[in-house]
């Protein structure tokens, strides 16, 4: 009985994580590639939305009820 719990595996997840979390942890050149990365998709998604993306609908309608509208005939019109 005591040597079926030594061999048992861990649940699936708990092994995914063990194993990215053993494989960052002893990352030297990655670590500073994956900060690259994660300043990067900041940029892309907080800076560039801020800036460079207007919010088409809330500009022309006042209401949900005719933004819906809008996309809807939009959509419809293919």
């Amino acid at each position: 009985m005591r040597q079926e719990m030594e061999t048992k595996k861990p649940n699936l997840a708990v092994r995914i994580f063990r194993f990215y979390y053993d494989g960052f942890r002893s990352m030297t050149v990655g670590r500073k590639l994956w900060l690259i990365i994660l300043i990067k998709l900041f940029i892309m998604f907080a800076v560039f939305r801020l800036f460079f993306f207007r919010d088409f609908l809330e500009e022309r309608f006042d209401t949900d009820e005719q933004k819906s509208d809008y996309v809807i005939e939009t959509l419809t019109n293919f």
